[in-house]
């Protein structure tokens, strides 16, 4: 079984996908917080295992990974940018009965990762894959939500049900 590991660009995708970009002009915080929630939900339903990246590089300090929603976040160091991180992250995941992908609308970043070994979604490609995943998630959820129908009459024979309308009936 071959393992499917999504390395997603969080700025790149925040600046592409028009909520997530609206959301940014007033808080940068709550648009990375929904990138995550919906990535993280993306990871649940999809089964490809979702690692979002965030760019340090004008933010002074240590960079890190940390486990959010169940899913890795990292966020690079001082001085270094997503484009390097995720490079070094596709060299690491890569391999045997592995599958990388990365989301970045980043050309230069695309034709960097196609070296690697590991195939481009666009940010685009990407939000459309999120809403049919929502979409699935909504039908199942309204599925299961829906009252089974558990009539007396759906369990009886056609000519039990045609001599019961006909006592009914009084005939």
């Amino acid at each position: 079984m071959i393992q499917e590991i999504l390395i997603v660009d969080g700025y790149n995708i925040i600046g592409s996908w028009p909520e997530l970009q609206r959301l940014k002009e007033i808080r940068l915080e709550e648009a990375r917080d929904r990138l995550i929630e919906t990535m993280a939900e993306y990871q649940s339903f999809s089964g490809m295992k979702v690692i979002v990246v965030f760019d340090a590089y004008y933010v002074p300090g240590l960079g890190g990974k940390y486990l959010q929603s169940k899913l890795p976040v990292y966020y690079t160091k001082e001085k270094e940018t997503a484009d390097e991180l995720i490079e070094r992250l596709v060299t690491v995941h890569i391999g045997r009965r592995k599958q990388v992908y990365v989301a970045t609308s980043d050309m230069t970043e695309q034709h960097v990762i196609f070296g690697k070994g590991a195939f481009r979604i666009p940010a685009s490609e990407l939000l459309v894959k999120v809403r049919q995943v929502r979409q699935e998630i909504r039908r199942t959820i309204d599925t299961e939500a829906s009252p089974k129908r558990n009539s007396f009459d759906s369990r009886i024979s056609g000519d039990i049900r045609d001599q019961l309308e006909k006592w009914r009936r009084g005939n």
